[in-house]
């Protein structure tokens, strides 16, 4: 598994710039799309309140802008390869909303479980982990390591959190065991985000 669901990024991010998107934007919705996952800024919302899902959600928004106009005034174009994707499974002047219902819906749940089989091992050990934080994991171990008082939580996190940053799904319930037993916030954003 590839970080940030390459699956899904980088083919998109491929086909924005053979469509002729401008660099900058497509740069941007390359850092966006891991960044502003909309599974981790419901989860946000649901561990940390509205308030700092919000406040993350508009600096995280802001910081992509940024990235994709900084690096388009750079003129960082000129070191992108010329990609072409092939395939897809799509029969040629097959027209899909002329399909009937029974058809569209067959097609929907087979595309829905196609997304969700790969990640439910993901889940399943993600809420085991959680589940064993929550009740193995002594309180005061975590406070000492990655406590609020401790000026390198945040960055021992960050570097703790990238292999749960394979799939966003596995840190979820990592991180709400962990602010259960003390983790400060910003060192469970930081453990899921890195």
């Amino acid at each position: 598994m590839t970080p940030f669901c390459a699956c899904s990024t980088i083919p998109m991010t491929v086909g924005f710039l053979n469509a002729g998107v401008p660099f900058g934007s497509t740069m941007s919705f390359l850092i966006a799309s891991p960044l502003l996952n909309p599974i981790i800024i419901g989860m946000l919302g649901a561990m940390v309140g509205v308030k700092a899902m919000i406040t993350y959600f508009i600096l995280a928004f802001i910081a992509s802008v940024l990235f994709g106009f900084v690096l388009e005034k750079a003129g960082m174009q000129k070191y992108v390869k010329n990609v072409r994707l092939k395939g897809g499974n799509d029969e040629p002047g097959e027209n899909k909303r002329a399909w009937p219902l029974k058809r569209k819906l067959k097609e929907a749940f087979s595309s829905a479980w196609g997304s969700l089989r790969p990640i439910m091992g993901y889940l399943l050990i993600g809420v085991a982990l959680g589940a064993g934080i929550y009740g193995y994991m002594p309180q005061d171990f975590v406070l000492k390591i990655a406590g609020p008082d401790n000026v390198f939580a945040i960055p021992v996190a960050a570097v703790l959190g990238i292999p749960l940053y394979i799939r966003a799904e596995t840190a979820i319930p990592i991180g709400v065991a962990l602010m259960s037993k003390g983790m400060g916030i910003g060192t469970v954003i930081a453990l899921m985000k890195e």
